[in-house]
């Protein structure tokens, strides 16, 4: 039977009325709608971030194993690989503005060629190298540069920001690695890709003969990706999106988040029906649009007060070692709030843009890996830290208390007022540019939207690994997926930042283990993408 697009809609839709709707009995009628889903969803992600986030003490310092896993095997590619974070930079540009692109030329075999992994490729890629970026960096460039950055320095201070800057240059290595396996491994059926970890773990592992070890670490991966699909990517975007709403608008109701979540998620059930081609087109024009939108009006606040930069970097560069009193646990607490919110914002190790990147039309995975490399950059060497200056230059004179926070929110001195996330970024802007709390809404609400737009693929992409290719397997999945969208509007910020954090992070174990073992096989693929890059530099010449 074929289902037509608009019949799945309409059923998708038809189920979140449904659960919206449904209200259970156990809970007092004396709270809201919104306040019931929060009291199912607490426990939850409490209990989820205490697994992820197990610590082990090196001396007096207990440090998540997760956050040295992540940053260990980034410092150690970027070493192996020559700092190619840095090296080839220009030639990923290149690679993007598509001064490289007779390189793609299918109907050339070259001695070079790795057998079944660098086949005419044609008629089988989905979407070019500046939609796929586009795609990646819309699912990594999200409220996590808004929101997280304010409750990284928040809890952790200015000093939190230099060490999210290290670690997103080091993540440049990582999302080399894993976006170029993503291509190297990639199937193609009927004209659709299917790639990512999944592939890569399973299929390059069971080359060096470790097969069993890599069906469990790809299935491992597969399910814990739909969980980020439906946590990270999903309900914390639509959260602090309805938040920044109902702050902007002043809305007020008991059920209030839950309505809007059932808007949020209308308008990204109609664009994810299309597919990846469809969420390709929509992001290549959202993401420079709200890109623009969000980094000019930030350039705008750092040059009205440029004269207060030297004492933001100051602060940054003072604090990453010699923390404020008030932040409880010193450097080491500093570190991991700049690491935690560093692999939430990029998720570099975490593999899901290697799912995005497996799309592109080419036959050198490393012309990709390259063109990879540059969302860490994009997403928190720029993005983030920029978010970081306009906090700290707003609290240049103490608004706020570094360290105070409870529930993951500050209190302001000037009206004993709590608030954090996404809310306090909006008060920053707001104080320089009166009235563009409206227009951070919009940019706001684009970084959600598209986010929850490059993860509803990701996650279905796991999902059809775990439960085969079928109309019914591809319904199922983002009705679920639509659902958290609706669930996570209401919760508050610390419930979907706990849940959201853990189910991000708890992905960088299958995948960074297989990493570390499938880093050769990426040489040879960089090797050989270089020895054409130079052959026609030599031509041009």
């Amino acid at each position: 039977m074929i289902l037509s697009k608009s019949y799945i809609l309409k059923k998708i839709l038809l189920v979140l009325l449904f659960f919206s709707c449904y209200k259970p009995k156990v809970f007092s009628q004396e709270i809201g709608l919104d306040e019931k889903i929060n009291e199912l969803f607490m426990p939850i992600a409490i209990a989820w971030e205490n697994l992820i986030l197990t610590p082990i003490s090196i001396g007096n310092i207990n440090i998540p194993i997760v956050l040295i896993l992540l940053l260990g095997g980034a410092l150690f590619f970027t070493i192996y690989f020559r700092f190619i974070n840095i090296r080839k930079m220009g030639l990923s540009v290149k690679i993007v503005r598509g001064i490289y692109d007779d390189l793609e030329d299918h109907t050339v075999e070259t001695k070079m060629d790795i057998s079944g992994t660098i086949k005419d490729e044609s008629i089988e890629g989905e979407v070019n190298h500046f939609q796929a970026l586009s795609t990646a960096v819309s699912g990594t460039v999200g409220l996590g540069n808004i929101a997280l950055v304010a409750v990284a320095i928040s809890i952790g201070g200015p000093g939190a920001t230099f060490w999210m800057i290290l670690a997103g240059l080091l993540a440049m290595s990582t999302k080399f690695v894993e976006c170029t396996l993503g291509v190297k491994y990639r199937e193609i059926h009927n004209r659709k890709v299917y790639g990512g970890p999944m592939y890569y773990l399973s299929k390059g592992l069971k080359e060096d003969g470790k097969g069993l070890l890599g069906k469990i670490l790809a299935v491992s991966f597969a399910i814990l990706c739909v969980g980020a699909s439906f946590g990270g990517g999903n309900a914390f975007q639509s959260n602090q999106a309805t938040a920044q709403i109902i702050t902007t608008f002043g809305l007020t109701g008991q059920s209030i988040g839950t309505f809007i979540g059932l808007i949020f998620a209308f308008v990204v059930g109609i664009i994810i029906i299309g597919g990846i081609k469809r969420i390709g087109k929509v992001t290549e024009k959202v993401v420079p649009f709200m890109a623009i939108i969000y980094v000019g009006s930030a350039f705008i606040i750092l040059m009205m007060n440029w004269r207060l930069l030297d004492d933001a970097l100051l602060q940054i560069l003072n604090q990453a070692f010699e923390p404020r009193a008030g932040i409880t646990g010193g450097i080491v607490a500093v570190m991991i709030q700049g690491f935690r919110r560093a692999a939430f914002s990029n998720e570099a190790g975490a593999g899901s843009a290697a799912i995005a990147h497996s799309a592109v039309i080419t036959k050198h995975p490393a012309s990709e890996g390259l063109v990879a490399l540059l969302e860490p950059f994009i997403d928190t060497v720029l993005i983030c830290t920029m978010t970081a200056l306009v906090i700290i230059i707003f609290n240049i004179n103490d608004s706020f208390i570094y360290g105070d926070v409870l529930n993951d929110e500050v209190l302001l001195l000037n009206s004993s007022e709590r608030i954090g996330g996404v809310n306090l970024t909006s008060l920053a802007f707001e104080s320089f540019l009166p009235g563009y709390s409206y227009v951070l809404m919009v940019a706001v609400v684009l970084f959600a939207v598209s986010t929850m737009l490059s993860w509803s693929y990701y996650g279905l992409q796991s999902w059809i690994y775990l439960f085969g290719k079928s109309p019914i397997s591809d319904i199922s999945f983002k009705c679920i997926f639509l659902l958290f969208t609706v669930l996570g509007s209401p919760i508050t910020m610390e419930a979907v930042i706990k849940f959201s954090d853990a189910m991000i992070l708890a992905l960088v174990f299958p995948n960074m283990i297989g990493l570390l073992l499938l880093f050769p096989k990426v040489n040879s693929e960089l090797n050989n993408y270089l020895k054409h890059v130079r052959e026609k530099n030599k031509a041009i010449e």
